[in-house]
């Protein structure tokens, strides 16, 4: 079942917890939270404490998406009892096997990100202990971007490889997905399609949440 988890960092923040009302409504399947410290990315976002302040006011669980430095210290303050995944940078980790074992210990399912520059061997010793795959299809650090096509060969690899070795880590795409590109994003094999602007900046949020759903299952 592919899965949609709309990125608040596209949302009205004057309005969050409206929006991420209106995403549920559609039939969102997370909330996807893009924290970004501007160091590891060139941009800003927000901390835990944004992401807390929708806790118990959506049913939805949490998908954190980290682009920092350090990840390690941070781990905890994003954990609550919605919180299904955080996932870390391979390129910001320089102990990620112990990374994605901290996250567990946490309480959190492990993920882990690549860059669209970064090769997918350098996930090869990590894939039995992660849970979760999150392929960059733009360059972090800003909502809006388009997708670079390529990235999708990561995820058709991915899925051979998760079948050939008998893994579960599900796989996810994060960057530039929109009406038209979506099809092709479920059929190579995506379980978890983030989507920002493509989600949060339609008029009827709503409908556009079902629709992408809709075309997404339409491909599988």
């Amino acid at each position: 079942m592919i899965q949609l988890a709309p990125s608040i960092l596209a949302a009205d923040f004057s309005q969050l917890g409206q929006q991420v009302a209106r995403i549920e409504e559609g039939g969102a399947h997370l909330v996807h939270v893009d924290v970004m410290d501007g160091h590891f990315v060139p941009n800003i976002s927000f901390g835990a404490a944004v992401m807390k302040s929708l806790a118990g006011k959506t049913a939805l669980p949490f998908d954190v998406h980290l682009m920092i430095e350090r990840p390690d210290d941070y781990l905890e303050e994003f954990i609550t009892p919605q919180t299904e995944y955080i996932t870390v940078h391979q390129e910001a980790c320089i102990h990620l096997h112990r990374t994605l074992q901290h996250i567990r210990a946490a309480g959190a399912k492990a993920g882990v990100s690549i860059n669209p520059a970064t090769p997918l061997c350098m996930l090869e010793e990590v894939l039995e202990e992660a849970d979760l795959i999150l392929i960059m299809s733009v360059n972090p650090g800003f909502g809006g971007q388009k997708m670079i096509p390529a990235c999708l060969r990561k995820i058709e690899e991915l899925k051979r490889i998760r079948e050939k070795r008998n893994l579960e880590y599900r796989i996810e795409i994060d960057g530039g997905v929109n009406l038209d590109n979506i099809g092709r994003v479920a059929q190579a094999g995506t379980d978890i399609i983030v989507a920002g602007s493509a989600a949060f900046g339609a008029e009827d949020i709503p409908q556009r949440v079902r629709d992408l759903i809709r075309r997404a299952e339409l491909s599988e």
